[in-house]
């Protein structure tokens, strides 16, 4: 046996803390499964919570985005706090605020209550989401299992993906909207034990102090940026207050929080990671693929649910060869890195996803099941492949004590980019279904204002215009949300090939240890996975 192989065998008995990594590869999947069901389920309840709270748009924009907001906001700071006091710890207490979010979530008997809830949820998924990739770093040090430990990971979030909206559209059929968030309970119920007993607790090296200011810039800057995009989203004008000083204060907290990292000895996040540019593409793919497509599923549901007439089951169903597809990509994942390297992995994974957005143009009023089954079993191939090859990448470039920090940034950039995306995909649908609901023969121009808002809100003011002038507007509503969608998945198509072409910059072959064989190791810096 090699010295390299040897002490790659050494760092595995090590991180495993005498517990079965395999073992706790399992633990953490369930954690992820916690948040990635919560992340989708919501997404068929949106007319149910519609129609029972009655949410203004603003609101119901929150109601969907503020979880992925304030995830995104507080990402780095319980990321880096886990590398501080553990992160088991961390990820423990985030298993218990979600489960106590989720019962007020289930109860909210308005939109605001439902916000906060959301809002809570949120913080757990913070606490949540860095500890499961940061404990993986830790337990998995030889690059080889760590690409497959990666791939089974992703795929079990391909997983709750698709079993938030089925089990949403099951629960929807049989109670109330309310009851999609009580699936929660249960996980956390088994999770907070079983992870209590069998994940190993692990640490940074702890050097100085926990930067608290730092952190708490990170995250207000952040909440800041995120919450200005939201609202020029919601279709709020650039010069407004509410929309202008958000934008302006978060950018400016950012600005001072990478200065202040860079001055200090021992900084919150080490900033010298995006020096590496298999590191800082990473992180910008995994931006742009969301920034691309998570709008996408929102506005695929409404599609399905509002023109094509499906119920919230049958509308989890059609999701689901999407779903299946994404799975056997994070399965194959492993294989498809060793033998194409990322480079050709994500820019491939890019352009196939592009491709599969593209064919749904085809899309119109009619069902076309052969049509949409092909490109969302594309569509979920191809994203899988991006985001595993550039997670896998911007993981393993990240030093073991800051495993932490680095999950947190990549954690960060696909909520960034899901916060950001959901706004950028619905200003773009806006702008192209508003203008095609003016001048409707026998629609009062206030009833067509009012129905450009959104499809169901066109549906409501149709049915109370009644007659010819009713059925005429859900006419042009329904047809104005196809050429929405349309153009809504061209730009899409443009960012994603923008990522594959990002993508060029990521190394052109897998490096992993024991690929050079040697007599032993020099030192600690020539037992590093490099890229």
């Amino acid at each position: 046996m090699s010295g390299t192989t040897t002490a790659a065998a050494l760092r595995r008995r090590a991180a495993g803390a005498g517990a079965n990594r395999w073992v706790v590869l399992v633990v953490l999947c369930v954690s992820l499964l916690l948040v990635a069901v919560d992340a989708t389920v919501l997404h068929v309840a949106v007319p149910a919570v519609t129609e029972d709270l009655k949410p203004g748009g603003i609101e119901l924009l929150w109601i969907v985005d503020v979880y992925p907001l304030v995830c995104a906001s507080l990402l780095i700071l319980f990321g880096t706090l886990g590398d501080r006091v553990g992160r088991r710890r961390v990820l423990l207490l985030g298993y218990a605020l979600f489960g106590v979010a989720s019962g007020l979530a289930a109860l909210a008997d308005n939109a605001q209550v439902l916000i906060v809830a959301r809002a809570l949820l949120g913080v757990g998924g913070a606490m949540i989401m860095p500890a499961t990739l940061s404990i993986l770093r830790q337990v998995f040090p030889d690059r080889r299992e760590r690409a497959l430990a990666i791939g089974i990971w992703s795929a079990v979030a391909a997983v709750g993906a698709a079993v938030g909206p089925l089990l949403g559209g099951f629960l929807l059929e049989h109670f109330w909207w309310g009851s999609v968030f009580l699936v929660n309970i249960p996980l956390m119920l088994v999770s907070l034990p079983v992870g209590r007993l069998l994940l190993p607790e692990s640490k940074g090296d702890g050097e100085g102090p926990w930067d608290v200011v730092g952190a708490l810039m990170a995250a207000i800057g952040l909440f800041g940026v995120v919450l200005g995009v939201k609202r020029l989203g919601g279709g709020e004008s650039v010069g407004s207050l509410l929309t202008l000083l958000p934008l302006v204060v978060g950018a400016a907290l950012l600005v001072a929080f990478v200065r202040r990292q860079r001055r200090r000895t021992h900084p919150l996040v080490d900033l010298g990671m995006f020096a590496r540019p298999a590191f800082s593409t990473a992180v910008g793919c995994i931006v742009l693929a969301m920034l691309a497509l998570v709008g996408l599923e929102l506005i695929a549901a409404q599609y399905l649910q509002l023109v094509l007439g499906l119920s919230p089951l049958e509308t989890g169903l059609r999701l689901l060869p999407l779903t299946f597809a994404a799975m056997a990509a994070g399965l194959a994942g492993a294989r498809m890195l060793r033998r194409f390297g990322p480079r050709r992995m994500v820019c491939s994974g890019f352009c196939l996803t592009a491709f599969a957005v593209v064919l749904l143009t085809a899309l119109g009023r009619t069902d076309d099941c052969a049509l949409m089954l092909t490109g969302f079993v594309l569509l979920g191939f191809g994203l899988e492949t991006t985001l595993f090859g550039a997670y896998e990448s911007m993981l393993s470039e990240a030093p073991q004590d800051q495993a932490g920090g680095a999950a947190a940034i990549g954690e960060t950039s696909y909520q960034l980019g899901a916060g950001i995306g959901i706004a950028l995909l619905g200003t773009v649908m806006n702008a192209a279904y508003a203008p095609g609901l003016s001048g409707v023969q026998g629609v009062p121009e206030s009833a067509s204002s009012s129905a450009g808002h959104s499809l169901g809100e066109a549906y409501e003011v149709a049915a109370q215009l009644g007659g010819a002038a009713g059925v005429a507007l859900r006419h042009a509503a329904r047809d104005a949300f196809v050429h929405g969608l349309h153009v809504t998945l061209l730009v899409s198509a443009g960012l994603l090939l923008l990522g594959a072409a990002m993508a060029l910059r990521l190394p052109r072959v897998m490096q992993c240890e024991g690929a050079v064989q040697v007599p032993a190791p020099r030192d600690a810096a020539d037992s590093r996975v490099s890229v």
